[in-house]
């Protein structure tokens, strides 16, 4: 199964990925390509490190001018079909998808958040303080399917995890990212597997 990573950040879970490629345990995955927004972001190092081809989509035009999301998702759409893909992976994708581009792709985009959806969609890095502000006793993450909403697609997998007294944003974040590492690789295998 032919898959592209999309990701803007420093790619900690695209990191697990690669690793359990390395290690074997991905056996019907290839990783295509990454696909950036920002040509310095963290996880263009691990790909490159990888082996994997990078895609930097810029977000404005040679000209300077800002591309409309239809027209950035074009060059999604052009990247993804040149790599044959099957499944796109986001990881800490900072851009929100047109309703367009979404809908040429159900129920084969992937995104891992850092809460129990329903609960706390759309937020990044202020989800872990959310949770503490409101005296949650779990938190954890979901795997789902990206729909045309923020965070409402259909939920694949979700783990939990216990909030301590003693936490802090830091330390959920921390928490969090451990089963984002563990379980994201695997629910890739088990679709590559259903798929091939």
């Amino acid at each position: 199964m032919n898959i592209a990573v999309f990701a803007s950040t420093n790619g900690t879970d695209f990191q697990a990925i690669l690793d359990e490629k390395a290690a074997g345990r991905l056996p019907k995955v290839h990783i295509s390509c990454l696909v950036v927004n920002k040509e310095d972001c963290g996880a263009v190092e691990k790909a490159k490190k990888a082996g994997v081809p990078v895609v930097y989509i810029p977000e404005k035009n040679a000209d300077g001018s800002k591309r409309s999301r239809q027209e950035y998702d074009q060059f999604l759409q052009a990247v993804c079909e040149s790599h044959q893909i099957e499944l796109i992976v986001l990881v800490g994708w900072m851009r929100i998808l047109s309703a367009d581009f979404v809908q040429q792709w159900p129920q084969k985009i992937l995104n891992i958040h850092p809460s129990l959806l329903p609960k706390y969609p759309g937020m990044d890095l202020n989800v872990h303080q959310e949770v503490l502000d409101n005296k949650e006793k779990e938190t954890g993450m979901t795997i789902h399917y990206v729909d045309e909403g923020v965070d409402s697609g259909d939920i694949i997998l979700q783990k939990s995890v216990a909030v301590s007294e003693s936490d802090t944003a830091e330390s959920l974040k921390e928490k969090v990212q451990t089963l984002e590492k563990t379980w994201y690789p695997k629910v890739i295998a088990e679709l590559s597997e259903k798929t091939h």
